[in-house]
């Protein structure tokens, strides 16, 4: 079985700096030592997988399309430093609008890519930086990382085994 390190998006990967929603690659801008945290991730056999709510759809703030066009950019980005994301699951719900079975802090997301990736959750880890996502994480069964909005991920890999 594989081991993963699921990773959530808005204050894990990137800044959201005073954008709440990220949806254009103008705002995208990666965290301090992300780049080179998930250099050492995949060195070490991790597979690398995103899980993100992005509710902005649901809420009209922005489209799917608009998501997916900041994925290209940041997979395009990582790829120049040698980096594969496995995938990348966003939810497009949102709580206030709709019922989901996938937004965070539900499991979901994590239980699609552990089941396509056969990936095996004691050996894996979710970093995030809400308690939705270490609830998401703790649900699925795998270990879990909260770290501060924006933290330098560098400085937990040692936790990482």
């Amino acid at each position: 079985m594989n081991k993963a390190v699921f990773l959530d998006r808005d204050g894990v990967i990137n800044n959201p700096k005073k954008n709440y929603y990220v949806f254009r690659v103008e705002d995208f801008e990666f965290n301090k030592g992300v780049i080179e945290a998930l250099q050492e991730l995949q060195e070490r056999d991790f597979m690398l997988i995103v899980i993100t709510n992005q509710g902005g759809i649901s809420k009209g703030k922005y489209t799917a399309e608009n998501v997916e066009t900041v994925h290209r950019y940041m997979e395009q980005q990582l790829s120049a430093h040698g980096i594969y994301l496995s995938e990348i699951y966003f939810c497009p719900h949102h709580t206030k609008k709709e019922n989901c079975l996938c937004r965070k802090p539900e499991p979901l997301m994590l239980e699609k890519a552990m089941a396509r990736f056969d990936i095996a959750p004691e050996r894996s880890w979710f970093i995030g930086d809400k308690r939705s996502d270490v609830e998401a994480g703790q649900r699925a069964g795998v270990n879990t990382i909260r770290i501060r909005k924006n933290q330098d991920i560098r400085k937990i890999l040692s936790k990482i085994s």
